[in-house]
């Protein structure tokens, strides 16, 4: 299993799990989503700017709020996850 420090995370891809995490569970904003992961807001900023990659803590928090598979997590941090893919909540 590939570690998530080697993993080849990409900026669309970070933005896109972002994305992706506070559309499945309705949340308002990227506020609300570090409130819920329990970081400050910035945190979730520099990730979006790509000065902050997503660590194993935050994937694992993303997999235990969301549901969201890590592989499914992995996939869509490294943009290799698309359209039909993106439906569904693997297990």
């Amino acid at each position: 299993m590939e570690k998530f420090s080697k993993l080849i995370q990409t900026k669309h891809g970070n933005n896109e799990l972002l994305n992706e995490v506070i559309s499945s569970l309705r949340l308002r904003n990227d506020a609300a989503l570090a409130r819920l992961l329990g970081v400050a807001p910035p945190v979730i900023s520099k990730i979006r700017s790509f000065r902050l990659p997503i660590g194993s803590v935050i994937a694992i928090r993303i997999h235990e709020e969301s549901r969201f598979s890590i592989k499914k997590i992995k996939k869509l941090m490294t943009g290799q996850l698309g359209g039909a893919e993106k439906t569904g909540c693997e297990e």
